[in-house]
This record gives C-alpha cells, sequence and structure tokens, in this order.
C-alpha cells in the first residue's frame, strides 16, 4: 500500500482513474476541498481523520492524503512494449509501402535511474512535450513511488510507460519499427545537428553512470547539449527537458539541418 501526498500527485492520480482510495482528510482547506469534491465525483470513499493518523503514515502530508495500491516500478500509465509498437503501425517504406503507420512518435529509455527525484521530473518534461513512451528495465528503477508522483506533478498517471526484462532487446524491437535511437552523452555531437523528427527515441543513462555499454553499441548516434559551463555535465533531468524540447522545436518546422 502507498500514499500520496501532493495536491497535483493526488488530482491527476483521481482523474487518470483506478484510484480506490480512501482520500484521508485531516484539515480541509480550499485546495484539499476541492480534492474532496473531485474524489466524490470518481465514487472515492473520503474518510476524515485526525492530523496525527496522517503524520504517523505520510508526514509530508498538508492535511490530505490519497491511498494507493502499491505501483509497479513504471509508476504511470502501464502498457508492453509489444502493444505499443504494434498500436503505431508499419511506417511507411517498411514492409508494404501502402499501409503506412504513425511517421512520428517519441520514446524514452532510462537506463539505471535511481534517483525518484530525477525519474519524477523526467516524466513531467515527457509529459510536457508529447513523449509516447517510457521504457525501463524491470526491478531496475527508482521505485519511491510517492516521491516519484509527487516530483512529477501527477503527471506519472499520464504518461504511458512500459517496463522490459532486456533493454537492449527493446531497443532492437524499436528499431525493427523504425525507430533512430539516440544515446544522451556529453561527448557526442550537438543534438540540434541531427534530424529528430519520425520515429524518435532518446536513452538516457544513470547518474554518474552513463549509458551501459551493451545499450551504447545499440545507439545510431550519441548527442549532446552544448554547453559552456565549468561543470562537468547536467543533471540527467534537466538534459532530458532539453532533449525533448530540441525534439518539439524541430518538428514544429525549425530543423537546421537535413538528413539523419
Amino acid at each position: 500500500m502507498g500514499y500520496l501526498t501532493g495536491f497535483h500527485a493526488i488530482e491527476e492520480r483521481i482523474k487518470a482513474g483506478g484510484a480506490k482510495g480512501p482520500l484521508l482528510v485531516a484539515k480541509a482547506g480550499p485546495r484539499a476541498r476541492e480534492l474532496v469534491a473531485l474524489a466524490g465525483e470518481y465514487r472515492i470513499r473520503i474518510d476524515r481523520v485526525g492530523a496525527h493518523d496522517l503524520d504517523r503514515i505520510a508526514p509530508d502530508h498538508r492535511g490530505i492524503v490519497l491511498e494507493v495500491e502499491e505501483y509497479s516500478n513504471t509508476v504511470g500509465n502501464e502498457i508492453s512494449l509489444e502493444k505499443f509498437i504494434a498500436g503505431l503501425g508499419t511506417p511507411t517504406g517498411i514492409g508494404n509501402p501502402d499501409r503506412g503507420g504513425r511517421t512520428e512518435a517519441l520514446v524514452v529509455i532510462l537506463d539505471e535511474i535511481t534517483d525518484p527525484h530525477n525519474y519524477g521530473a523526467i516524466l513531467r518534461s515527457c509529459d510536457q512535450f508529447g513523449v509516447d513512451l517510457v521504457v525501463t528495465r524491470n526491478r531496475r528503477i527508482a521505485k519511491h513511488a510517492e516521491v516519484i508522483a509527487k516530483t512529477s506533478a501527477g503527471a506519472a498517471a499520464w504518461v504511458p510507460a512500459a517496463e522490459v526484462a532486456n533493454l537492449p532487446r527493446a531497443v532492437q524491437d524499436l528499431k525493427d519499427a523504425g525507430f533512430w535511437i539516440y544515446g544522451a552523452d556529453m561527448e557526442g555531437e550537438a543534438v540540434y545537428a541531427r534530424d529528430l523528427r519520425g520515429r524518435t527515441a532518446f536513452i538516457l543513462g544513470g547518474e554518474g553512470v552513463g549509458i551501459s555499454r551493451l545499450l551504447r553499441e545499440s545507439c545510431d548516434a550519441m548527442v549532446a547539449i552544448p554547453a559552456q559551463g565549468r561543470i562537468d555535465s547536467l543533471n540527467v533531468s534537466v538534459a532530458a527537458g532539453i532533449l525533448l524540447y530540441e525534439v518539439t522545436r524541430q518538428r514544429r518546422g525549425q530543423r537546421r539541418t537535413t538528413g539523419k
């Protein structure tokens, strides 16, 4: 059993559906009253409790807590990689050119991201920039559901996510479906020099260790964010936001170069 405490996290979890509650309320300020009304609309049980009860189960509460079933490692809107790829259809030029599927799709692959704050911040950027899927390895990703949901400001409830047993195999499946795979690495070429339209996937490596060898070998290219700072690199969640913005910029017709 888990507990959500952030106002945004609770709101988005309820709106996404599947929350059974109960919603535990110790004090009902204006924002809490809004959540109580929302829970009522979704037929979620509301329990009035003492502040000391919430102190015991969720010390960082703000007078209201949503009880939720334990999340899986993906935390969010789970889907299998196979179902996701099947839903895209066959891209034009692969197999039967007359049965073209979606020409553009964006995937983020997380390799050993262990800090739940980073994971939540990445999910927030994924939501803002329209990422179609986040892929993680089974049992090897940050598992602090409450922190992730709160840091993502509720985005964890919406971003489609898939757990896989073997990330290199998942990358190959994406390649077979017409994706270009780019690894984020400070030694790579400038990200804006690559054509990021079409079916694109970014691999983001873990804090302090980067992308693992097998995944690095699976990349079509390594890309970097040109920087002028004195420290060695950007935080992975900050880098994710910048890379995803570049995809959005290019897909709005402002691409600088031609060709992959």
